[in-house]
């Protein structure tokens, strides 16, 4: 299992933030590693969304994202080609009008996948995820 948890604060709105972390098939416009992202189904106020991500090798899966509107938007995998479990959530608070955003991923691998990796994967990429969005939030709210 791996898990990381980042607290970032952000400048702009939490309706502004939350726009850009539920806007899904945008992400490959600004996330690098993420090749494809698409909208499959939505069912019950939750919609399934196909990833297409490069790190170390491409891997393809599902999550089910479940939306809050401007408080938290939380997954947990539907399906894929590695994961065995991918659970997490984005949780925002306004804080004196920026966007104070806590970040927290927990998964398992289906294969063998050495501790240093497993750690690569999850919390080395998360500084350049954060990065990632810091960057998208000064371009469309700079």
């Amino acid at each position: 299992m791996a898990e990381a948890t980042a607290t970032e604060i952000f400048n702009c709105s939490v309706s502004d933030f939350y726009s850009i972390v539920s806007d899904y098939t945008k992400y490959p416009e600004f996330l690098s590693e993420v090749k494809a992202c698409n909208i499959v189904d939505e069912q019950g106020g939750r919609k399934l969304v196909e990833y297409e991500v490069s790190v170390i090798k491409t891997i393809k899966y599902s999550l089910w994202m479940n939306e809050k509107q401007n408080e938290e938007v939380s997954w947990e995998l539907a399906g894929g080609d590695m994961f065995k479990t991918n659970n997490g959530y984005w949780r925002l608070e306004d804080e004196a009008g920026k966007c104070r955003a806590t970040y927290h991923v927990d998964c398992s691998f289906k294969l063998f996948v050495p501790g240093p990796v497993a750690k690569t994967i999850v919390q080395v990429n998360l500084p350049n995820m954060m990065s990632s969005y810091q960057k998208r939030v000064s371009e469309l709210y700079g």
